[in-house]
């Protein structure tokens, strides 16, 4: 079994600090301005996100399978081992898988921030990651079978489609979603304290070196 990765996309998905909490804008900018803790409101805007989808890949990709028919055994106490003619199966499918990436905010807190003068540092959770769908492209599957061997089954069809998608989940790390997630969600975050009062040259957002990524398993 080879998965070959042809193309992959990426779309990066900034949610607006407005689509977090557009019933409260006036009520948002009104506690900036005034003496109250903009902590406390800056927090209070993350944590109306709840989930921030930062990043989206669409991945395409192409899982072949080789199968042929051998005959071995045994003939004057040597091993044999040859291949049969007419004996050959081999198939290409190809499938499509759709990863996106979030940023959870629903356990956000004073504890994400730290300010120190004029300096300020907001910790953010780890990264997400979703698949939200695979499929196979059906008229695009190109398969050779020789006439002593039968077609593949609707259940090695499927078999094939779960191993594509576990080889796309494997190579998350090396697709770099988790990185462009945390990248872009940095970009959200900026904005949002310099309304603080903060200047973008003393805002600091950190991610954690070492944690643990898992991936779910959500249908659109």
């Amino acid at each position: 079994m080879r998965h070959l990765f042809i193309i992959t996309t990426i779309a990066a998905t900034l949610a607006l600090i407005t689509a977090c909490s557009s019933d409260s804008t006036t009520e948002t900018e009104t506690a900036v301005t005034t003496d109250a803790d903009t902590t406390a409101v800056f927090i209070m805007q993350l944590q109306r996100c709840s989930k921030l989808y930062t990043a989206e890949y669409d991945i395409h990709k192409i899982v072949t399978h080789s199968d042929e028919k051998r005959l071995k055994g045994k003939i004057f106490n040597r091993d044999f081992d040859v291949k049969m003619p007419l004996g050959d199966r081999k198939i290409a499918i190809p499938i499509d898988v759709k990863l996106k990436a979030y940023i959870d905010f629903a356990d956000f807190s004073e504890a994400n921030v730290v300010r120190s003068g004029e300096k300020i540092e907001v910790f953010l959770p780890d990264p997400h990651v979703v698949l939200t769908s695979s499929k196979v492209n059906h008229d695009d599957i190109r398969e050779y079978v020789d006439f002593t061997r039968s077609r593949f089954s609707d259940a090695e069809l499927t078999d094939y489609e779960r191993q594509g998608r576990e080889a796309v989940i494997k190579s998350i790390p090396q697709l770099g979603i988790l990185h462009t997630a945390q990248q872009n969600a940095a970009q959200v975050i900026v904005p949002m304290v310099v309304k603080m009062g903060y200047k973008e040259e003393n805002i600091t957002v950190t991610f954690r070196k070492d944690y643990r990524w898992q991936v779910e398993m959500v249908k659109d």
